[in-house]
């Protein structure tokens, strides 16, 4: 057989997140457990399709008048409309004096190289901030879109909580309009957000400094329960009449994980400006995949445009939020009652679907090899993964980790 061409080519590494997964299905124990993946989960384990979003998909599979055809190059234009009210408020001034441009991108992720890659191409400064410790993957998308990453402090583990101080330093020091990535709310990996006044902090900080914000909106109403706390963050950026980027995902509030539906908005000073910005986004997106999917894009539109499925949807993604706040109080609970050593009230401090739990990577490999429960070397679990006949185990696991494997 004749050499191949990539003989040179080594394997890679897995995904830190992904490849938890890989492991997790190679297990064949019966009380395994994987807390890794980011995606929600019912009671019973299952994958939970939204009931609402059911709705949405019967109808527009009733509607005889759809067709297959490409869409624009920036998406379905009502989807980006209710995408930007959605997240900056029906009232919001910038939208009224159409000074935002919003395209449909594929999911978060998309939405975020889509805004990284205008910014290599259009804007002065090439180096963005990102907190430390962020999402696995914002590094990876911004380096490869062109831009110079670089970190601020962001949490303290001695504390479990924010690093306040640092963060207002390292930003402080960041060169003059420096691109800074923040997280609207439920910060991953690890739960922890300002509170109001330090994103009013923040806020003023980053405006007197001329620094530009990129806000990953992972979370809208998945966090709290409430779209508009959620967004909050966001709106204290954008009532200031200064610019922002916000990039908006689907796939955690309305449960369209694989359907990839996501948004980037840019808030600018003018409306010529923001319609030249588009005409700019429009030349990233297509050479990159010319244009995004329909389907995902028409059953979110479907939802935000009609007032009772609107409404449906606040409720199923309350019980969402709620049910992922009840396993934080439960897994206290029963830490408490097991006397399990340390502090452990970070678990309902941290907000969202991740909780920073503190553990060590050698804790963590202890629980994987002694009791099958799997998540990522850095101590992250996924509250959405737990139910109140797993957290016994879990707890368990981490009494046992924290008192033999320390």
């Amino acid at each position: 057989m004749a050499d191949s061409v990539f003989d040179h080519v080594v394997r890679a590494p897995e995904d830190a997140i992904l490849g938890v997964t890989v492991a997790f299905n190679k297990d064949t124990s019966p009380v395994k457990l994987n807390l890794g993946v980011g995606a929600y989960r019912t009671e019973e384990g299952k994958p939970l399709v939204l009931s609402v979003v059911r709705q949405a998909e019967q109808s527009l599979v009733n509607d005889a008048s759809r067709v297959k055809e490409y869409l624009p190059i920036i998406g379905l234009a009502e989807f980006n409309k209710l995408s930007a009210k959605l997240i900056f408020g029906a009232d919001s001034p910038a939208i009224q004096e159409n000074r935002v441009t919003t395209v449909q991108c594929l999911s978060g992720t998309g939405s975020l190289r889509v805004g990284g890659e205008f910014l290599a191409r259009h804007y002065h400064e090439r180096t963005i901030y990102i907190p430390q410790p962020t999402w696995g993957n914002h590094p990876k998308v911004f380096t490869l879109a062109g831009l110079s990453v670089k970190y601020y402090r962001y949490y303290d583990p001695a504390t479990r909580g924010l690093d306040f101080q640092g963060l207002l330093e390292d930003l402080g020091s960041a060169p003059t309009g420096a691109v800074v990535l923040l997280h609207a709310c439920a910060h991953n990996p690890t739960g922890v957000d300002p509170t109001v006044e330090q994103w009013e902090q923040i806020r003023h900080l980053i405006r007197s400094k001329k620094l530009l914000p990129f806000f990953d909106s992972a979370y809208q109403g998945f966090a709290s329960g409430s779209l508009d706390a959620d967004a909050q963050s966001v709106r204290m950026f954008v009532a200031d009449g200064g610019e922002c980027l916000v990039a908006q995902s689907y796939a955690k509030n309305m449960g369209l994980y694989g359907e990839r539906v996501g948004a980037l908005s840019i808030v600018c000073k003018t409306s010529d400006v923001a319609g030249r910005v588009e005409t700019q986004l429009k030349l990233v997106i297509r050479p990159m995949y010319s244009n995004p999917p329909i389907h995902g894009a028409s059953i979110v539109a479907t939802i935000l445009r009609d007032k009772d499925m609107y409404n449906e949807w606040t409720i199923e993604l309350k019980a969402m939020a709620d049910r992922i706040i009840s396993m934080r109080h439960q897994l206290f609970e029963t830490l408490k009652a097991r006397g399990t050593p340390g502090d452990w009230s970070h678990i309902i401090k941290q907000i969202g679907m991740f909780t920073f739990t503190g553990l060590n990577s050698e804790q963590v490999a202890f629980m994987t090899r002694e009791y099958h429960i799997y998540m990522t070397s850095d101590g992250r679990i996924s509250m959405a993964g737990l139910s109140s006949r797993t957290i016994p185990h879990l707890a368990d696991a981490i009494h046992a980790a924290v008192t033999r494997a320390s």
